[in-house]
C-alpha cells in the first residue's frame, strides 16, 4: 500500500528548484535499477550520472530546452548497447560463473546459443532490443525515486545523437536511449503539479483470461 501510495504522488515534474538529492538516496535509486531484470541476464546498458552543471548546460538545448535538465539534481543518461558481440555476451556468462563458483553445462549450452545469434543480427536490430532493456532499468529507477520522495522526469524528448556526442558515448559502445532527471518539484512555476492524475479505469486496462 505504501510503495502505491509513493507512485499515486509521484508525477513527471515540469519545474525542479535545484535542491541536491542526497547521495545515499541516488545511490538506492541506481541501485533499483542495477537489480532490474533483463534478457538473458546481460544488463546492456550503462547508467551515466551526470551531476556537472556545465554539461547539464550542453544538454539542455538538445532537450527541448526542458528546464528540468539544468534545474535538477542529478541527471540519469540510459545508455544501451549499440550492438551485441561475443565479448560482451561472454563478460556477462563469464561474470556469472565467477560470482556463482561454477559452471554449469545448461547455462554453457545457453551462452553458445546467445553467441550464435545476437551478433551475428543488425546492429540497429539489436540496438532496439538493448534500448527496451534499458527502459526496464529507468522503470525501476522511477519507482525507486517515488518511494524515496524524489521526483523524476522520464524524457524521450531530445536528440540522441548530440548527447552521444557530448558524453562521447559511441566511442564506448553505447547509444543514450532515455533520460531522467532527478530532483525536487518547484511547486510555484509547475503547471502539473496540482493536477489530478489521469490513468485509465483498471477495468479498460486489464484483461483477465481465467
Amino acid at each position: 500500500m505504501e510503495l502505491l501510495n509513493k507512485l499515486n504522488w509521484r508525477y513527471a515534474a515540469k519545474a525542479m528548484n535545484g535542491e541536491k538529492v542526497a547521495e545515499d538516496k541516488i545511490e538506492r535509486i541506481l541501485e533499483a535499477a542495477r537489480l532490474a531484470p533483463t534478457s538473458s541476464g546481460l544488463q546492456p546498458f550503462e547508467i551515466i550520472v551526470i551531476k556537472n552543471q556545465d554539461i547539464k548546460e550542453k544538454i539542455k538545448p538538445v532537450a527541448w530546452n526542458q528546464s528540468v535538465i539544468t534545474d535538477c539534481s542529478h541527471l540519469l543518461v540510459f545508455a544501451a548497447w549499440d550492438t551485441y558481440t561475443e565479448e560482451r555476451i561472454n563478460n556477462m556468462f563469464d561474470l556469472t560463473n565467477d560470482i556463482r563458483g561454477f559452471k554449469n553445462e545448461g547455462w554453457e549450452n545457453y551462452r553458445q546459443m546467445l553467441l550464435n545469434s545476437y551478433p551475428q543480427k543488425d546492429a540497429e536490430e539489436n540496438f532496439n532490443h538493448t534500448s527496451k532493456q534499458a527502459y526496464i532499468a529507468f522503470a525501476n529507477a522511477i519507482t525507486a525515486a517515488a518511494f524515496e520522495g524524489v521526483d523524476a522526469t522520464p524524457i524521450e524528448g531530445f536528440d540522441p545523437a548530440s548527447v552521444d556526442e557530448i558524453l562521447g558515448l559511441r566511442e564506448k559502445g553505447l547509444r543514450s536511449a532515455v533520460l531522467l532527471p532527478l530532483g525536487y518539484r518547484k511547486e510555484n512555476e509547475d503547471w502539473l503539479v496540482n493536477l489530478v492524475k489521469v490513468r485509465k479505469p483498471m477495468e479498460d486496462l486489464v484483461t483477465v483470461i481465467d
